[in-house]
């Protein structure tokens, strides 16, 4: 155990904790989550960094999970998974191919451990699917006295619920069972569509494929629209060559130059805006899911997403693009869709939603922006993505989530003492009674 500095993925989050522990197994982490609690220190966890929040921040104990990354047991016939915690969603795909199963959707960024998206809800798009929590058959989590847990909907429907997206302010998950389904092809289609139209057709688009969303540039007039849809063609991997070209130089080194100009002269970011959609062509690749997926993202930024009802969709990012336009950002907004679920702190829980995403580059100033895009989100009800920035409390979320006592109650059973809790933690679920 050493004392160093951790650093999310963005640069823009970093703590000194007083104590890093990495683990081997979970007998090693239960004498270091009860050796810190004894001591006074509060323990938080650490995947993988893509969180752009504060939720890993802490003073006392930060644990890596990066020691707990193994595939434990695969039932093909059930499709259920046991793995450990510290297991990355990039790692875990190829693994689960190889034995004919699949997540049943994932976001466009898999570096995430499994633990680290289920607790903040991180989700993929498709309007009749879930997010990423919603595939946890089971939980196990540890809790401050050292002790382990199996949580599924049997043993502790409640404890379930709520350890499925908990922002881990109940324990450690340690291990997870995954109901996964058969490996399945993706055949995507990507092409530039005049934004009102896209607009216009919102609901057709997002019930007309298994997989649509679309990002949109303030100063432009034209979206870039993706859909994915199953296909029993076989998989056609792209060649190295392709690939690098399509998503290293294209999507992130010439992208990133031209973001780098728009920081340095904002007068620009309307031309930069309209020369991004132009770079964007009629692309189409059929390959394994999680291959599709997912995309390599170099260009470093920061971000703000919320979920809203879906039926608010069209007036919400019409607002959106509109208050875009009043501030320098030369990134587009992404748009997507999720089904509802019944996780407690889900923010797509008990509601067809639709996720806007904004962002700013690095070293951009984004807070009078972000701002200005929740007083859009708030009007319409919206739930910010636990692991990315809003400016919430848990005064303002409370009445947002029906099931937030419930909550509540799971974390006083769990956490009674506040070993799992730190400054975000308190500020966005509140602090203890």
């Amino acid at each position: 155990m050493t004392k160093s500095t951790w650093v999310n993925w963005a640069g823009e989050q970093l703590c000194s904790p007083a104590v890093v522990a990495a683990p081997r197994g979970v007998e090693e982490l239960a004498e270091i989550v009860a050796e810190s609690a004894a001591a006074g220190r509060t323990v938080r966890v650490a995947g993988s960094g893509h969180s752009f929040t504060d939720a890993v921040l802490t003073d006392g104990t930060l644990i890596d999970l990066g020691g707990l990354d193994r595939v434990l047991e695969v039932d093909t016939a059930t499709g259920r998974v046991r793995a450990e915690a510290g297991l990355t969603l990039h790692a875990a795909s190829p693994l689960l191919h190889s034995h004919g199963l699949a997540f049943p959707n994932l976001g466009d960024i898999d570096t995430q451990t499994i633990a680290g998206a289920t607790a903040t809800g991180t989700h993929g798009t498709g309007a009749k699917l879930r997010n990423i929590s919603a595939a946890l058959h089971s939980v196990e989590v540890l809790r401050a006295d050292g002790t382990r847990v199996e949580l599924n909907e049997e043993t502790d429907p409640d404890g379930w619920r709520a350890a499925r997206v908990s922002i881990g302010a109940l324990g450690i998950v340690t291990a997870v069972t995954l109901q996964l389904e058969p490996s399945f092809v993706l055949d995507l289609v990507e092409r530039p569509v005049p934004i009102a139209e896209v607009l216009d057709n919102l609901d057709e688009l997002a019930d007309g494929s298994d997989h649509f969303e679309f990002f949109a540039f303030a100063h432009a007039d034209v979206a870039m629209t993706k859909s994915s849809n199953r296909s029993t063609e076989p998989e056609q991997p792209r060649g190295r060559t392709t690939a690098w070209l399509n998503d290293v130089v294209l999507s992130n080194h010439l992208f990133d130059g031209l973001c780098k100009v728009g920081r340095r002269i904002p007068a620009v970011v309307p031309a930069i805006h309209r020369v991004a959609t132009l770079a964007g062509s009629n692309n189409r690749k059929i390959d394994r899911s999680y291959r599709v997926f997912a995309s390599p993202r170099l260009v470093k930024f920061t971000e703000m997403e919320y979920a809203i009802p879906r039926e608010h969709a069209r007036a919400a990012i019409t607002e959106i693009l509109d208050v875009t336009k009043r501030f320098d950002t030369p990134m587009p907004i992404e748009v997507r869709w999720v089904a509802p679920d019944d996780a407690f702190l889900s923010p797509a829980g008990g509601r067809d939603t639709c996720y806007i995403a904004v962002h700013q580059y690095e070293g951009m100033v984004w807070e009078p922006y972000f701002r200005a895009c929740e007083a859009v989100f708030n009007r319409y009800q919206g739930r910010p993505h636990w692991g990315k920035r809003h400016f919430q409390t848990a005064e303002t979320l409370r009445t947002r989530y029906p099931d937030w006592d419930r909550f509540a109650a799971v974390r006083r059973r769990f956490d009674p003492t506040g070993v799992f809790a730190n400054d975000y933690v308190n500020r966005v679920l509140g602090p203890l009674d």
